[in-house]
Parts: C-alpha cells; sequence; structure tokens
C-alpha cells in the first residue's frame, strides 16, 4: 500500500472534518467529534452518525472519550460507529478495539492528478446520466444500493428491474427519497446514473465536494447488469464531472481488490487507509 502525501493527507482529513457538517451538527466530546443528523432521513450515504477525532486531539483519545460518545450515539438510536483516516490517528484502533468494537480497514486510492481520465464504453442504449431532484428515476436509482451490495461479489445476479422497482417503492413510501431531493437541489450531492434502453437505473454512484475535494461513493451495479462495465462508466463519469467543476482532489475507499482494478486502469492510486467500526454503516 502507497504511503500518502502529507499534502494528500491533509486534504481528506480537512475532507472528512468539513462534507459532513453540509448534513449534520458536531457534538465535540474531548479529542472526540460526533456529527448528529440535522434532520431524519438518511441525506448523506450511511450517515452522518460517526464520531472521528478533532485534529488536535487524534492522539489523546482515551477509553472514557469513547465511552461518553457511545453512550450518546444510544441515546440518539443510531450506530456506535467511528471512522476516521489511519495515518492521522494510528495509535486509535488499539483503543477502539479495547473499548470492544471491531475495527476494520477500508484501502483508499486517489485520482492521479496529472492523468486523463479514460472514456469507458457502454452497452448499446446505455446512457449517463446527471440526477436533478425532481428526476423520475430517482426512487429507482436511489434504491439500487439496495440490490448491488446485498449480493457481494461482482457476479451476475438475479435481482433487477422488477426488484429494483419494490425497493423504489419502499424509499418512496418511508419518506427518504424526499429527504434526499435537497442536497440535489443545493449541489451538496451528485448523482449519475447508468440508464436502460427502457430508463432502468442499472448502475449508479454519488460524489459530495468540499473545498476542492471530494469522495466518490456507492458505486453499484443491478446484480442482473454485471459483467459489463457499468460500474468503471460511472466511476469514470462521476470524477470526470467533478473535475470539470474544479474539484482538484478525487479519492475513494473501496473493499475488493477485484474492483481496485478496475479503478486503477481509471487513473486511481493507492493512498492510505480509513478505519472504521466494522459491521457498521460507513459514512461514505
Amino acid at each position: 500500500m502507497r504511503i500518502m502525501s502529507d499534502a494528500l493527507r491533509d486534504r481528506i482529513e480537512r475532507y472528512y472534518a468539513t462534507v459532513p457538517l453540509l448534513f449534520a451538527d458536531a457534538e465535540d466530546f474531548g479529542p472526540l467529534r460526533l456529527f448528529v443528523r440535522k434532520e431524519p432521513g438518511t441525506p448523506y450515504y450511511g450517515g452522518p452518525s460517526h464520531a472521528q477525532p478533532t485534529a488536535e486531539g487524534a492522539s489523546v483519545v482515551n477509553g472514557a472519550d469513547i465511552a461518553r460518545v457511545r453512550a450518546r450515539q444510544r441515546e440518539l438510536g443510531v450506530p456506535e460507529a467511528f471512522e476516521w483516516l489511519a495515518e492521522t490517528a494510528p495509535a486509535l484502533r488499539s483503543r477502539i478495539e479495547d473499548a470492544g468494537l471491531p475495527v476494520a480497514e477500508r484501502p483508499l486510492m486517489a485520482l492521479d492528478p496529472h492523468r486523463a481520465i479514460p472514456r469507458q464504453p457502454l452497452p448499446e442504449g446505455v446512457r449517463l446520466h446527471v440526477l436533478t431532484a425532481e428526476d423520475p428515476a430517482l426512487p429507482m436509482t436511489l434504491a439500487l444500493p439496495r440490490l448491488a451490495f446485498a449480493r457481494a461479489g461482482t457476479a451476475v445476479g438475479p435481482a433487477g428491474g422488477a426488484e429494483l422497482a419494490t425497493q423504489a417503492g419502499e424509499l418512496t413510501a418511508d419518506g427518504t427519497v424526499e429527504t434526499i431531493r435537497p442536497s440535489l437541489r443545493a449541489g451538496h450531492k451528485t448523482l449519475i446514473v447508468a440508464l436502460g434502453p427502457d430508463g432502468t437505473p442499472l448502475a449508479a454512484g454519488h460524489y459530495h465536494p468540499a473545498n476542492g475535494t471530494t469522495e466518490i461513493g456507492g458505486i453499484g451495479t443491478l446484480p442482473s447488469a454485471r459483467r459489463q462495465g457499468l460500474g468503471a462508466a460511472v466511476a469514470a463519469a462521476l470524477a470526470t464531472h467533478a473535475r470539470d467543476r474544479g474539484v482538484r482532489t478525487v479519492f475513494l475507499a473501496y473493499a475488493d481488490d477485484r474492483v481496485a482494478r478496475i479503478y486503477s486502469r481509471l487513473g486511481f492510486r493507492p493512498a492510505g487507509s480509513t478505519l472504521l467500526i466494522a459491521n457498521q454503516p460507513a459514512r461514505s
């Protein structure tokens, strides 16, 4: 794994500390900061309801600090989630584990700023589309990750348009779709989707820019549409879209080496890692 430069580390650390504030308030518990959603719903994929060390407190977090944050998370009814950049708080992992929470590592990759993003081919009839808040494809696009991530790996699966429509109906009924619309209107969130010839979302992903930096996340493909290069096409489109709007640093996390090879072909390079509580919703 490549060690990230100080400049890249600082940009990513600042991003982690800044972008949740678009959707949440911050509560400080000594050297730890907990992000608390301003409104119900999940406008920010997977959160925010996580805690992270402050820049000044990364080296001094102790068990009592962790316990206070966990108590507040339980009070709020949110997962006891922590996420932080491994390079900025290397000793925190053992303290979190000593508190009884399992820690998982998620490698990061950053886009080479000097490399053009290669355009990715699409199957016949498939087009890439940037969603608006009122887009009729929004409910199904938001439902897509439920199916994409429910079945691990990259093999073709049975879930298709019918299952996607069912999930979209549930997200519309429970108010999730309405929760996302303000973020799209304000430009805090950008969603790009690969639409099939009949308008069915086949793959999608998103990014949230802040201060010239963004993490690309949530890239998933409908199981029945896998093995067509759609995830790579969405990732390339997201990175290009962000660059075209002044974002200088584009990075992402991955959990599968097979997926990492795809990102490598797009110009992403290994760059450190994040640490988070295993089996809990991640911030991205």
